[in-house]
């Protein structure tokens, strides 16, 4: 009786321990077409954890989420200005590096540059970084404005009178404060990092100038928008309008669309894949990150996307159309000439937020 007995504890035991690994999951938070999706199936069939994935398409419903907690996701992936102040709040936990020896095969460049976020990269990966510019139509873009008229710059964008001759043709611009006033920033000749208010007061002005040409505020529309030349001039993230520029050439629909850092200086961002505080399946999430930061993963993951990655060892395995594209992996001159921010304060996001809602608003 007895032996049975223990021999049946064992015995439920084992189906109970069998239930909880075929129970394994991670639930992933991710940008909208952000992942080859063959490495999530991959991922399941080697470790036979399930990955629940879910996306979104901006920072703003990413970071409202967050700091309401219970999200029941356990891999995000923020952008650095907002992962900074997310940290601040508690919001993530600190990575468990022993579990990820397959940090060894970061980008120290890139790590040095995401400390500004994420000090000593205590919370964070960097999953993709790209630029912030300009994509355009280019036959519709020259046609409008003339065939010899500079294209390399943010005064297609900024200057109301070049803007005007585009809105025939359809402009669309990202729906994100954080990307678009630092540009206009820039373009004013201040400090695209400025917390004054008076600055982004500035920028809210010149934004305000050109509002009357901008046909849509979005941040995943203009990727199909440019491809099909519905629209001739997005500003977008460089993936995105990569993205485009490939979808046209592989339509053979006549669009050729070009994708340009302006010669005046662009954003560079990061998104980083962190693990929120109340994560439920944290030794999930590590083991997620750490096959992300295989190289040939994150080389996968680059080679869909057309964004680059902080893994220095994926580089032999990119595709030759991404590495050696310079608006993906842009020269050592060209980085030189892009800027970084970082996350507003409070009191600076109210004013942000009430100056972007004016501007989307044309008031």
């Amino acid at each position: 009786m007895i032996k049975g007995l223990m021999t049946g504890v064992a015995a439920f035991a084992l189906m109970a321990g069998m239930a909880h690994a075929q129970d394994r999951k991670v639930n992933v938070y991710n940008w909208s077409d952000y992942i080859d999706e063959s490495i999530l199936t991959d991922f399941t069939a080697e470790t036979g954890i399930d990955v629940v994935y879910d996306v979104f398409d901006s920072n703003e419903i990413l970071e409202t989420k967050l700091l309401a907690g219970g999200t029941g996701y356990d891999v995000v992936v923020p952008t650095g200005t907002f992962l900074s102040r997310q940290i601040q709040a508690g919001v993530f936990m600190p990575l468990d590096k022993s579990k990820l020896p397959n940090l060894s095969n970061m980008w120290p460049d890139i790590e040095e540059r995401v400390e500004k976020y994420d000090p000593g990269n205590a919370y964070s990966i960097n999953y993709m970084w790209g630029t912030t510019g300009i994509g355009i139509n280019v036959e519709k873009v020259k046609e409008a404005l003339g065939a010899d008229a500079p294209l390399d710059t943010w005064d297609i964008v900024f200057d109301p009178e070049q803007l005007q001759k585009l809105q025939g043709c359809g402009v669309h611009m990202l729906d994100a404060p954080a990307e678009m006033i630092p540009a206009a920033l820039n373009y004013l000749g201040l400090d695209p990092n400025s917390k004054d208010v008076a600055d982004i007061e500035k920028a809210g002005e010149l934004l305000k100038s050109v509002r009357p040409y901008i046909q849509k505020f979005h941040s995943s529309e203009y990727i199909n928008a440019l491809a099909n030349g519905d629209i001739c001039l997005a500003v977008g993230w460089s993936g995105d309008i990569l993205q485009a520029r490939d979808r046209a050439a592989e339509a053979d629909n006549g669009v050729t669309v070009e994708y340009i850092i302006p010669k005046e200086g662009a954003q560079m961002w990061f998104d980083q894949m962190a693990i929120p505080a109340d994560a439920r399946n944290k030794e999930e999430a590590h083991e997620f990150l750490n096959y992300i930061m295989r190289p040939e993963v994150m080389a996968k993951a680059s080679n869909y996307v057309y964004y680059a990655n902080g893994n220095a060892a994926s580089k032999e395995f990119l595709n030759d159309d991404v590495i050696g594209d310079p608006a993906i992996y842009p020269s050592d001159e060209t980085v030189a000439n892009l800027f970084t921010v970082t996350a507003y304060d409070p009191r600076i996001q109210r004013v942000v937020t009430r100056t972007w809602t004016a501007v989307k608003s044309g008031q």
